[in-house]
């Protein structure tokens, strides 16, 4: 097996600073093409530089204009990963490209990343093209990109999750036709979530719909502008033309606050601001609502006004009607 060691200097952008890397490259044969500026290699390739290594069946790597390598592209299905402290990520693709000066991985074609704490998947993120910059700890997935993370599962046009120097989630940003799936069979909908691991705070933005599945399996089901669901207290909020429907419930309002039972399902639903229950054809308007699940009730509050649809109405032509018969 031949081996060829080289030493490349990368420029820290926007630092006066400069910092050597090795880069070893091995593989059963290597050749240079000076044509296509290339040195290929063929037969079990690895590769390493830092903390990354990429293992494939052939490779090249491209050099600029000055004889500088540029970029290192594996074939085949490679594989990366990275291995920092108790934390491993790991790439996979049909095809890996790794730019030798910034040191960003990009995967393409049926890509899949882990993150592991010890021997435990804690991320898994699966998509059409991936790149992770392992300078700054960022993946950014594009097309039909799902998530795996814990109990979440997550579905989208694009994402990006960023990771500190260990190698911990910080946060999940989802990015067009986003959807949410959480154990217990609830779902989330908007254009864009946010998720921060360190306050394990879940926040949904436009045209955002979520449907809570109950014991007797009926659904919940809340609309808005924007949503936040506080994981650790299991507690919702949403804002913005605020709609509910709950069997033959329905409320609007400006602000809603929800709370679990002890179950963990959600149970009690606070409106504030003006806000609206309709049933059937009664509607009872209020400053505040609370409206509960189990049992079925509610209780409006502050300046209350009910309107009730079509009463009096008959199948005659009489114009008769409740009045003081005068």
């Amino acid at each position: 097996m031949k081996k060829i060691l080289l030493t490349i200097t990368l420029m820290a952008a926007g630092f006066l600073m400069v910092q050597a890397s090795d880069l070893v490259i091995e593989s059963k044969t290597q050749s240079y093409t000076e044509s296509e500026n290339k040195i290929k290699f063929d037969g079990d390739v690895k590769v390493q530089i830092d903390d990354l290594k990429v293992v494939g069946e052939s490779a090249d790597v491209s050099m600029d204009g000055n004889q500088k390598l540029d970029t290192a592209t594996f074939y085949d299905k490679p594989y990366a990963f990275e291995i920092k402290k108790n934390k491993k990520r790991e790439v996979k693709a049909n095809i890996l490209k790794l730019s030798l000066i910034t040191k960003v991985v990009k995967a393409q074609g049926d890509t899949q990343s882990i993150v592991f704490e010890g021997k435990t998947p804690v991320v898994v993120i699966n998509a059409d093209e991936q790149e992770y910059d392992t300078k700054t700890g960022i993946m950014t997935a594009n097309g039909a990109v799902t998530i795996l993370y814990k109990e979440l599962e997550t579905f989208s046009d694009k994402a990006k999750v960023k990771t500190d120097k260990n190698g911990d989630l910080k946060d999940i940003e989802l990015m067009g036709n986003a959807r949410i799936k959480q154990q217990g069979g609830n779902e989330s909908f908007a254009d864009n979530f946010y998720y921060n691991a360190g306050t394990k705070v879940l926040t949904a933005v436009g045209n955002t719909t979520s449907n809570a599945l109950m014991d007797d399996g009926t659904k919940l089901v809340l609309k808005s502008r924007r949503q936040e669901y506080v994981q650790d207290k299991n507690i919702f909020n949403a804002s913005g033309n605020v709609r509910v429907w709950y069997q033959d419930y329905y409320a609007v309002g400006p602000k809603i606050t929800v709370y679990p039972n002890k179950e963990g399902k959600p149970n009690e639903v606070y409106f504030s601001g003006r806000s609206s229950i309709t049933q059937g054809v009664r509607t009872i308007f209020a400053d505040k609502i609370k409206m509960t699940m189990n049992p079925k009730d509610f209780h409006a509050d502050g300046n209350t006004r009910t309107v009730i649809k079509n009463i009096g109405s008959g199948s005659n032509n009489n114009d008769e009607g409740i009045g003081l018969g005068l």
